[in-house]
């Protein structure tokens, strides 16, 4: 959970990294950051728990955050006292006359940090569910300061010397392999992260870091404005092709700020979604379209292609006086995929099969266009709009007709019953007040072992969209499971942003929408599964990570939950066969578009980390990239370069972004284990395997080795492009 001694820049990933309204989510927890603090001698008596930030704790499920106390005005004193007891206690470690030992040097530094993690559990509310200009005005002073405290850890020349002597010593030999583990990661963490250089590189590897915090942090903040800031307000005359519930959702947004009798297109990818696949306003698509995909990017106090231009060349410089090749090279290193080029052989296998098959749907859209009398050539704000249109002829299967049957809530049983299935989970909502909440919104449910009825941990939803709220879908933690100073459970949470209905009226999600709740839940049953003894070894490779979460995704459409879950929302009917065949028969439909989308984001990413970015022009750069990779003009990158918040506005994704591809080819492989299996999706002893092997143990033990202690030897990419009804031309088993 805490993880002190990374570099600030990691530690910064995990507060400020932006997850999206696609399938991810930051890191787990949100309790690392960057820092500065006043003099220790100035703070050193000052009573932490006098500020309810840093305050233990208390009440029932072994004490909870006071997300009913929290006020901006103690966040920075909070910041200040809790860095400042930080150092304390790292200095001690660095000091200590006794010859190094894991114990008094690796576990010594597991505990450290816990009052500071706890404030950054609130800021994580602050900067992504509860935003303001407020909150930014701190973020932005801080973020460098952070930056400051962050490198007075890795720069720790005693400090790094203990860590040294027991990763190179005798002791090593002898430990655990979960402790061995452990010592590897948090070496790892400093050598990284320039705890081997001296004199001005080693000042200079610092100021880079201070620098790169406040871009990260103005980047996202940018972002955010123009999320806020851009609304499209429609008329009822404007209103044509849009399911009702699209139209109350609107109605309600527009009333919220101060438009009532019109209706709000938001600037998020849950409201710009459904109105470009519905909207027969084709000149309103356009607008819509083009405000969302130009987050970022609109040449105002709001723009960040210099900001991006600045972050490229400091990450450089900085990966440089390590002495690597450029920024990927040194991001991938501990990665599964280990090199770029690895990356990019994955990400180039899938990338021709997937233009080749956006020509073809292309094609599809333009033939029902053209039939229609539309007299247009299909624009990339055309394309969800007539791809629904075929897949109602292909399959005679209308999305919206799906979506009838998509309530939040049902949806949310699901989850559970799956839980239970799969993890023996069960899930009970607590007493109404037994637990604070930080919004209204907010509902908490207790986690038990469903076999020995023992507490396991919290579940926090907070699953509606409002201003001050990042857009998009994420998991994280509050705390995070830990086992070597006494039993902690998990306070886990999941944040959404579907538009909230009427009062009374259900809450109706898209089939996409539906994969994202249960894929970030997947994320959710990572952490409460957790059987780790310390605190780091919860964290996870980031190319690794998103895998438990994608696999999650695949309960969805057994047949166990349609049959139990998808209800109609006003007849109580359960859907019907011929529509879940339907279903099931579009299941590859669209793929051309989802996948290239993805991809050419990611191949930005890396290509934008391979290159020198010496006088690099950000919009020349990510055309002529996109050029070079013959992209569909009919449709855009998912992240434009302004907007990819996931590489921008920290690094927890950065030359990372294509870790999406490489989890989903350990999905599809794994999901054909369990389509193999006796029992289906619900084999128990398959699992078991999968909780024992890829869920319990988080990072205690290589990806690549807990992937083949679950399947029996590596994933193969032809699980992956069966999976997505791509032509399989090799069986190399790779």
């Amino acid at each position: 959970m805490r993880k002190f001694f990374l570099s600030s820049a990691a530690i910064s990933t995990l507060i400020l990294a932006a997850a999206c309204s696609e399938p991810q989510a930051p890191a787990d927890g949100v309790a690392n950051k960057d820092g500065y603090v006043q003099t220790q001698e100035a703070n050193e008596d000052a009573p932490m728990t006098d500020n309810i930030l840093l305050a233990e704790w208390v009440g029932p499920y072994s004490g909870v955050p006071a997300f009913d106390q929290m006020e901006l005005a103690a966040l920075k004193p909070a910041l200040e006292l809790g860095m400042a007891k930080n150092l304390a206690e790292i200095d001690e470690i660095a000091n200590n006359p006794d010859a190094p030992t894991f114990e008094n040097t690796i576990v010594a530094m597991e505990r450290t940090g816990r009052d500071l993690g706890r404030v950054f559990s609130y800021w994580g509310i602050w900067s992504s569910n509860m935003s303001s200009p407020e909150f930014r005005a701190i973020q932005g002073e801080m973020a460098p300061k952070l930056s400051e405290f962050g490198s007075k850890i890795t720069q720790n020349a005693a400090l790094f010397a203990r860590v040294r002597a027991v990763y190179e010593g005798e002791e090593m030999k002898a430990l655990r392999p979960d402790q061995q583990r452990l010592t590897l990661l948090t070496y790892d963490g400093f050598a990284r992260n320039g705890a081997t250089l001296d004199g001005p590189a080693k000042e200079r590897y610092a100021a880079i870091n201070q620098s790169l915090a406040k871009l990260h942090t103005d980047f996202g903040n940018n972002v955010l404005a123009d999320e806020e800031g851009y609304v499209t307000y429609i008329s009822k005359e404007q209103l044509g092709g849009l399911p009702e519930s699209f139209v109350q959702a609107s109605a309600a947004a527009a009333k919220s700020r101060d438009h009532e009798g019109e209706y709000a297109i938001t600037n998020t990818r849950s409201s710009m979604s459904p109105f470009l696949t519905f909207s027969t306003e084709r000149d309103v698509r356009e607008i819509v379209w083009r405000t969302y995909y130009s987050r970022g990017d609109n040449a105002d106090s709001h723009d960040n292609n210099a900001i991006i231009a600045e972050i490229l060349n400091l990450r450089n410089e900085r990966v440089h006086l390590l002495g690597y090749d450029n920024y990927a090279q040194w991001r991938l290193e501990n990665r599964m995929s280990k090199t770029p080029e690895r990356a990019l052989e994955l990400m180039e296998a899938v990338w021709p099969a997937a233009i080749a098959r956006v020509k073809e749907e292309v094609s599809d859209m333009q033939a029902i266009a053209d039939v229609q009398g539309a007299g247009i050539t299909i624009a990339p704000w055309d394309y969800r709009f007539y791809a629904e249109k075929v897949r109602v002829a292909k399959y005679d299967l209308n999305s919206d007709e799906v979506k009838q049957y998509l309530q939040l809530d049902k949806l949310r049983g699901a989850l559970f019953f799956v839980a239970g299935e799969l993890f023996g989970f069960d899930f009970a909502p607590v007493p109404s007040g037994s637990v604070p909440v930080f919004h209204e919104d907010v509902s908490v449910w207790e986690v038990t072992n469903r076999e020995t009825g023992a507490h396991v941990g919290l579940w926090y939803l907070d699953p509606y969209a409002r201003p001050g709220k990042r857009s998009g879908a994420w998991a994280t933690t509050y705390r995070s499971y830990e086992n070597f100073d006494g039993k902690k459970t998990v306070l886990g949470s999941n944040n959404s942003n579907f538009i909230k209905g009427a009062p009374g009226e259900a809450v109706l999600i898209s089939w996409d929408d539906a994969q994202t709740l249960f894929h970030e839940f997947g994320h959710a049953l990572h952490y409460f599964s957790s059987k780790v003894d310390y605190p780091t070894l919860n964290g996870g490779v980031r190319d690794y990570t998103e895998f438990q979460s994608q696999l999650l995704e695949r309960w969805l459409s057994t047949d166990e939950v349609i049959n139990k879950f998808l209800i109609h929302h006003e007849t109580g009917e359960p859907i019907p066969a011929e529509l879940v065949a339907k279903i099931k028969a579009a299941a590859t439909f669209n793929q051309g578009f989802s996948t290239t989308e993805y991809l050419a984001s990611a191949l930005v990413d890396m290509r934008y980390h391979t290159t020198d970015p010496a006088g690099l022009d950000v919009d020349a750069f990510e055309r002529s990239t996109l050029a070079t990779l013959n992209m569909p003009a009919e449709l855009p990158m998912r992240h434009r370069s302004p907007h990819f918040g996931h590489i921008f506005s920290g690094e927890g994704y950065s030359a990372g972004y294509y870790g999406y591809m490489w989890a989903d080819v350990l999905t599809a492989d794994a999901a054909e284990a369990f389509a193999e299996a006796p029992g289906g999706f619900y084999d128990k002893a398959l699992a078991k395997k999968l909780v024992d092997n890829l869920f319990s143990i988080r990072n205690a033990v290589d990806p690549a080795d807990a992937y083949r202690a679950f399947r029996g030897r590596d994933a193969r990419i032809e699980a992956l492009m069966r999976d997505r009804g791509f032509p399989v031309t090799t069986e190399n088993g790779e």
